[in-house]
């Protein structure tokens, strides 16, 4: 499975090519399936990361806490 960072790259490549408005259609239902999977593993992965984020909250004594990330 490709890095996040690939994944992006590609989706990029992507929706550049179908913008052309270039390709046949049969290809472009391809890239657009395949930018759709692209941007599903994205998700993914960004879900998996907010999972691990940690936000650092300043306490009243100015020292740092760690506590999770509660994106609500």
């Amino acid at each position: 499975m490709p890095s996040f960072e690939e994944s992006l790259k590609r989706l990029e490549t992507v929706v550049d090519q179908l913008e052309k408005g270039e390709l046949t259609l049969e290809d472009s239902l391809k890239l657009f399936e395949e930018g759709v999977n692209l941007t599903a593993n994205c998700k993914q992965e960004l879900d998996a990361a907010e999972g691990k984020v940690q936000m650092l909250v300043k306490q009243r004594d100015g020292s740092l806490k760690a506590e999770p990330f509660d994106s609500e």
